[in-house]
């Protein structure tokens, strides 16, 4: 297994991991297929930000991907974010995802972030049980809040707090 930063050659695999969510789950509130340009350009935004994305390869192919995003544009918020994981769905249950989030936590440690806030669509039981192994912990739910596949979703939202 290997975690390192981004690079160009990573898009295409991410789009299809992401495209794949898109798709067949309720875990992203997006509603259509991305494109290549349209995650080149969101990872080009989170490089301006010096906000970490991330990828985990496992024989020497992109499994997944991890990044930080501001939580909101305030000033105010400017040492919390939220982070966002996608495995490709071949790959769940083998500790990538563990590492890839550990090392994405560790650099939001070192640089200076102060909260992590994880929205999580519910139900998604693996992904709760990852985020509170981490030290996540629940500080909300808003019900019915997004609309997908003909359903109503809610969401949980889990804080981090890396510095008292």
């Amino acid at each position: 297994m290997l975690i390192r930063k981004i690079n160009d050659s990573d898009i295409d695999t991410i789009v299809k991991i992401y495209n794949h969510y898109i798709e067949n789950t309720v875990f992203t509130f997006e509603e259509d297929p991305i494109t290549s340009d349209i995650i080149s350009k969101r990872v080009k935004k989170l490089e301006k930000a010096d906000l970490p994305w991330l990828v985990v390869e496992s024989e020497g192919e992109v499994k997944g991907y991890a990044y930080a995003s501001p939580w909101h544009t305030r000033s105010a918020y400017r040492y919390t974010v939220e982070p966002t994981i996608y495995l490709s769905p071949d790959t769940h249950g083998k500790g990538l995802g563990r590492s890839l989030y550990t090392t994405l936590i560790e650099l939001l440690k070192e640089q200076g972030i102060k909260n992590i806030i994880s929205v999580i669509t519910k139900p998604n039981p693996a992904s709760v049980k990852l985020h509170e192994s981490l030290g996540f912990r629940q500080v909300g739910e808003f019900s019915n809040i997004g609309f997908k596949f003909n359903r109503d979703i809610s969401v949980g939202y889990w804080q981090l707090a890396l510095q008292n």
